[in-house]
């Protein structure tokens, strides 16, 4: 029931915003909704919903599906936290997939390479990567981006992060866009 909870959820929002959004129910493996601006512009995005159960340390995890690049300018997440109060509204954040790929990554990388836990003890691998709320706090509620092509999005991770994209442990996965193309603007966000 979460996984339907969080879709609903994010259709109701999107509705409520003047989106016209329909499920994609399991049609399609990037996508769990397609949604279609009611205005003139005709804006089209593709979004795909990852929700938590109710928990007091919301994590979604971030599989191998989850972290692959973009194939369009419009392929957003939305990260959904169940409330544990029925009748209240989710927590929800708003994320490009480029970012959450970048994410992902750095939240697994920096985990498996903490300094002072001995070799050997963390060995998950990148398929198993999770990421916890407070990665994703400056996309809290961010619909408005969904306005703009995902490319033109700043990057609203905590700026502590910045950093760990030139450090040697972490940095950006193989391939990712953002190695080529240069890192997009960097908003920062309180932490």
């Amino acid at each position: 029931m979460t996984k339907s909870a969080g879709e609903y959820w994010v259709c109701s929002v999107l509705a409520s915003a003047g989106w016209g959004a329909a499920l994609t129910r399991d049609g399609l493996e990037r996508t769990d909704i397609l949604a279609v601006r009611a205005d003139d512009s005709r804006t089209m995005v593709e979004v795909q919903v990852k929700t938590a159960s109710p928990t007091p340390r919301p994590h979604w995890r971030c599989g191998t599906k989850t972290q692959l690049p973009a194939l369009s300018d419009r392929e957003w997440f939305v990260f959904v936290a169940l409330d544990s109060t029925p009748g209240r509204a989710p927590s929800s954040y708003v994320v490009p997939r480029d970012h959450v790929w970048a994410a992902a990554w750095m939240e697994h990388q920096r985990w498996l390479t903490e300094p002072g836990v001995p070799p050997g003890r963390r060995n998950t691998g990148f398929d198993q990567a999770r990421v916890y709320a407070p990665t994703w706090e400056g996309y809290r509620d961010a619909w408005g981006l969904l306005e703009q092509p995902t490319s033109r999005c700043p990057v609203r991770l905590p700026q502590a992060w910045r950093s760990w994209v030139d450090d040697p442990r972490i940095g950006l996965p193989p391939g990712h866009p953002w190695r080529s193309a240069g890192l997009p603007i960097w908003e920062p966000v309180d932490e």
